[in-house]
C-alpha cells in the first residue's frame, strides 16, 4: 500500500499535471512502498503540541470549502493515540458553519503552522462531534486555566498528512517569546538608566592576542545565551577554521584582572568573513560570562589568540553521532554543518531544558530536517543514552558536548556496550570538581616541591599558586598542553585528550582536571 496522503490527494487530474509541469517523478515514491503516514509518529506528536492554532477546512453541502482559523493555548489540539487527535471548541461568532459541514460531511483537512521555524503539517482525518452530554470523552480533550466557554469536542481519526516544504514561510514570532528574548536586554538597558553601570565597565579593547576582532553583531538567542559576531579588524579573511575550532577570548573581569576564555566557533565552518560565539551567561561562574554579557558591546576590539581546535572531526566516510546537551550545542553545531555540507550520514541528538532555552534549535530543525532529535526535558523526553548507542551505526563515531554528567553517561554507556572508546569523542568546557573528591598531596620530583591540593582545587591551580612555571592551554582536559609524566601514584584520567597509549605507557596526567586515586601523586615537572 502507497502512502497514504497520495492516494487521497494526487488524484488522476492531480498526477496528470504533476507530469505536465515535469514533478511527477518525484512524487510517483509516495505511492509505493509502506503504508506510514497515516500514523502520528512522535515528531508529528510533538509538532502539533506544541501549536497554539491551526487551520481548518470543511466541505459545506453547496460543495464549497469552508476554511476556518481555530486558536486557543498551547497544545490545546490534543493527539490521543497514533492515529486519533481531538480538541474542544471554544464559543466564538456562533455561526457554526464548520459544525453544520461536518454534520453532512465528516471529511476535514487541517494545517498546522510553525512560522519561527517555517515547518507546516497538513493533515486528512474524519471528524466526529462530542456533545457535552459526553464527558468521559471531553475530560480527554480539556483545557485548563482558559476562560473560554466549551460547546462541543470533536474528534479527529487520521486518514493521511504530509510535511510541507519551507518554501514561502514568512517567520513570525508570537509577543512572548519576543518578551522572552530581549528581557536581559531590558534589564541592562534598566541597570544603565539608574547608573548601575559604570563606563569602565565598557573598555575600548582587550586583550594581546595576535587575532584582532571587532564585535559587529549581538543576538539573543535565548534568555541566558548571547551570541557575537566576531570580523577582523580590517576587514580581511578570516583563518580557515574546522568544525569543532574554538577560539581563546580576552575577558576583563571586575576586578580588573584580564583572562582567557574557550569559546567554540559555532558559525559555519565554510565562512572567513565572521566567526561567531555564543556564550552563556552563568549567574554562579567565576564572572567571565557576566562580565561578556556586560561589557561585550558593539565596535569592542578583541585581540584573540588564533583559533585551535582540540574537538575535530573524522576525516573519513564513517557515519557520525552527534549529541549535545544546553550550551555543548556550540561546536556540535558546526560539525552538523559541516557534515551536511560534505553530504555525509549523521544524526544530531540535542537535549535540553526547553524549546526557549536551547540556542539554535529553530535553525538547525530548519537546517538538518529529519536528521535532528529534540529532547526537552519540562516535556519529560529523555534522552535513552544506552538505547541509542545501541541503535547506532557499528562504525559510526560518537561526539558529545555538554555537561559533565552527560559525557560521563555517554562514556559509561559505550563501556557497558564494549564500543570502542576510539570512536567516542567529547569536550568539556571548564574544570568539573566531583562532590567526593578528597585533598591530596602532589609531590613535583623536578621542581622539589610538596603541593597540597585542596578538594574544590585543581592540580593545575595548586601548582600556579605554589609558584610553579607549568604549561597549559585550555584549561579543560582537551588540548593536551599541559599534560606531565605521573613518575607514582595512581591518577584518575578526566580528561578527554589523551590516548590510551599516553596514559598507559607515557604514563601521563593532565592536571587541568584530572585527579588521584592514591593519597599522593608524584609528577615529573
Amino acid at each position: 500500500m502507497g502512502h497514504r496522503f497520495a492516494e487521497i490527494a494526487f488524484t488522476k487530474t492531480v498526477r496528470d499535471i504533476q507530469t505536465i509541469e515535469g514533478s511527477r517523478d518525484s512524487y510517483v515514491q509516495m505511492e509505493k512502498g509502506e503504508d506510514y503516514n497515516f500514523l502520528l509518529s512522535d515528531r508529528e506528536a510533538s509538532f502539533i503540541a506544541d501549536r497554539d492554532s491551526f487551520y481548518m477546512a470543511s466541505v459545506s453541502e453547496t460543495g464549497w470549502p469552508y476554511l476556518q482559523h481555530r486558536g486557543g493555548p498551547l497544545g490545546f489540539m490534543k493527539v490521543l493515540d497514533e492515529r486519533t487527535i481531538g480538541f474542544v471548541d471554544f464559543s466564538g461568532n456562533r455561526q457554526y458553519v464548520s459544525t453544520g459541514n461536518f454534520r453532512k460531511d465528516n471529511r476535514v483537512a487541517l494545517f498546522f503552522m510553525d512560522y519561527p521555524n517555517k515547518r507546516r503539517l497538513k493533515l486528512l482525518g474524519r471528524v466526529r462531534e462530542i456533545n457535552m452530554a459526553d464527558s468521559e470523552q471531553l475530560a480527554q480533550l480539556e483545557v485548563n486555566d482558559y476562560g473560554a466557554r466549551v460547546e462541543r469536542g470533536f474528534i479527529i481519526e487520521v486518514e493521511g498528512f504530509d510535511w510541507n516544504c519551507p518554501q514561502h514561510i514568512t517567520p513570525r514570532y508570537t509577543e512572548s517569546y519576543i518578551d522572552t528574548l530581549i528581557a536581559p536586554l531590558k534589564a541592562e538597558n534598566q541597570a544603565l538608566n539608574v547608573g548601575q553601570v559604570s563606563e569602565a565597565s565598557y573598555p575600548s579593547a582587550i586583550g594581546d592576542g595576535p587575532l584582532e576582532l571587532v564585535v559587529i553583531g549581538m543576538r539573543q538567542l535565548t534568555p541566558r545565551v548571547r551570541a557575537f559576531e566576531l570580523r577582523d579588524v580590517q576587514g580581511n579573511e578570516l583563518p580557515e577554521i574546522s568544525a569543532g575550532a574554538h577560539l581563546r577570548i580576552p575577558i576583563l573581569l571586575p576586578n580588573g584582572d584580564t583572562v582567557s576564555r574557550h569559546y567554540s566557533i559555532c558559525s559555519n565552518p565554510g565562512r572567513r568573513d565572521i566567526y561567531e560565539i555564543a556564550v552563556l551567561k552563568e549567574e554562579e561562574g567565576d564572572g567571565g560570562s557576566r562580565a561578556v554579557h556586560s561589557q561585550f558591546n558593539l565596535g569592542l576590539t578583541l585581540h584573540c589568540e588564533l583559533p585551535e581546535n582540540y574537538f575535530p572531526l573524522h576525516i573519513d566516510d564513517r557515519p557520525t553521532v552527534l549529541i549535545a546537551g544546553g550550551i555543548g550545542i556550540t561546536p556540535i553545531k558546526s560539525m552538523a554543518q559541516e557534515l551536511m555540507a560534505k553530504g555525509h550520514s549523521f544524526q544530531l541528538h540535542y537535549a535540553g531544558r526547553s524549546d526557549r532555552d536551547m540556542a539554535f534549535r529553530d535553525r538547525l530543525i530548519r537546517e538538518l530536517g529529519e536528521q535532528i532529535f529534540v529532547y526537552r526535558s519540562e516535556q519529560n523526553e529523555r534522552l535513552d543514552l544506552n538505547q541509542l548507542l545501541s541503535d547506532a551505526p557499528k562504525n559510526a563515531v560518537i561526539y558529545v558536548c555538554g555537561p559533565g554528567g552527560l559525557i560521563d553517561g555517554v562514556v559509561s554507556a559505550a563501556y557497558e556496550l564494549n564500543i570502542d572508546s576510539e570512536r567516542i569523542r567529547f569536550e568539556r568546557f571548564s574544570t568539573e570538581l566531583f562532590e567526593n573528591d578528597q585533598p591530596i598531596t602532589v609531590e613535583l620530583a623536578r621542581s622539589g616541591l610538596s603541593v597540597e591540593v585542596s578538594a574544590d582545587q585543581s592540580i593545575l591551580d595548586a601548582m600556579l599558586e605554589a609558584g610553579v612555571d607549568a604549561l597549559y592551554s585550555c584549561n579543560a582536559g582537551n588540548c593536551k598542553t599541559c599534560a606531565v609524566k605521573v613518575l607514582d601514584g595512581e591518577p584518575e584520567h578526566r580528561d578527554s585528550a589523551l590516548m590510551n597509549v599516553d596514559r598507559e605507557q607515557l604514563q601521563l596526567i593532565c592536571p587541568c582536571v584530572s585527579r588521584s586515586n592514591s593519597e599522593k601523586l608524584t609528577l615529573d615537572i
